[in-house]
């Protein structure tokens, strides 16, 4: 079995994508549309990446409305005849958790059981549904790395959000025989993830600008890191998978099993930027952070046939070229302006 889409699978089926105009959500769109199909995204807010000039990231059809507002996610799903839920819509930043919990547990855990409830409330009209949770959800363990037998045991508020995430996913099958799959991956990296305060749009910035990379934590902390093409290739070839009812319920570690301490991954950066030169300031502020954290992914290997499509260093390069079109273009806009 091939680990890439199945483009004869797609055609001319009906996706609704939360979480669209994010990171991931506009690479899964972008995919889709390569592969024919029709594409419904729930946006709250209007971002860069969703005001993008490059239609292949935009939905066929924009549903304007909240994950907390059941209605609304319940009229997207029915009125555009989804046949296919990929929930990937979070509050997904480890630091806004830490300032504001109550506004990630809105989205992240109230935002699941909406759209698992209207699935549900649906019938038979939802063919397939995968949800996105976090390795995060695994909490601190102290054998790695994490395979999908872990305790779910997140502590911190993002972690924890991910945690409940996911056993609600397992829940609304258990209970009801939803068609649910649940995705588990590391940090995803690459191209349109406008956070710069993240490590990789960040370390690329700071090489670009010729400035020294500041790391909030000591540089220590272990973890998953997965080139965002590989993990949308990984979603779609779950949800082509869930033909076979015999996948249903199970949850999938998604990971390129090459776990980097921050300061390895930011020194890599600037080596293919070309300035290692830039030695990073380490501030050690960081707080509430697990110190390692990294995934198995034989199961996914082993009963999907996926792996990685893209060399650490292939993924790395791709996305250091995006950056700097993208920050060239953005300071040619800013100086014609």
């Amino acid at each position: 079995m091939s680990s890439d889409p199945n483009p004869n699978y797609w055609a001319d089926r009906r996706v609704f994508v939360t979480g669209c105009s994010g990171f991931l959500g506009s690479w899964t769109i972008n995919e889709l549309q390569r592969l024919g199909a029709t594409t419904i995204g729930l946006v709250r807010d209007h971002s860069r990446g969703y005001r993008s000039t490059d239609p292949g990231f935009v939905p066929d059809y924009v549903v304007e409305g909240a994950l907390e507002d059941y209605d609304v996610v319940l009229r997207a799903i029915n009125e555009h005849e989804a046949d296919t839920v990929l929930h990937l819509g979070a509050q997904p930043i480890v630091g806004t958790a830490l300032r504001n919990p109550r506004s990630t547990f809105e989205a992240n855990i109230r935002g699941t059981w909406h759209v698992l409830d209207a699935c549900r409330e649906l019938g038979k009209q939802v063919k397939r549904i995968v949800v996105a949770s976090s390795d995060k959800a695994y909490g601190e363990v102290e054998q790695l790395p994490n395979d999908e037998s872990a305790p779910l045991n997140g502590r911190h508020p993002y972690d924890a959000s991910k945690s409940c995430t996911d056993i609600l996913a397992q829940t609304y099958h258990k209970t009801y025989g939803l068609p649910v799959c649940i995705t588990r991956s590391g940090n995803f990296f690459g191209g349109r993830d406008l956070n710069f305060s993240r490590i990789v749009p960040g370390t690329i910035r700071w090489a670009m600008n010729g400035q020294r990379p500041v790391l909030r934590s000591d540089g220590t902390m272990v973890r998953d890191y997965l080139y965002v093409r590989d993990a949308v290739r990984a979603y779609l070839l779950l949800a082509e998978r869930m033909d076979d009812p015999a996948v249903h319920g199970h949850a999938f570690n998604f990971s390129a099993e090459h776990p980097l301490s921050v300061l390895q991954l930011v020194e890599r950066i600037l080596a293919l930027s070309g300035r290692p030169d830039l030695e990073p300031v380490i501030l050690g502020e960081a707080t509430a952070e697990i110190p390692a954290q990294y995934l198995s992914a034989h199961k996914a290997r082993s009963v999907l046939a996926w792996s990685p499509g893209w060399t650490m260093d292939d993924a790395l390069n791709e996305t250091i070229a995006w950056y700097k079109n993208w920050l060239r273009r953005n300071d040619a806009g800013n100086a014609s302006g």
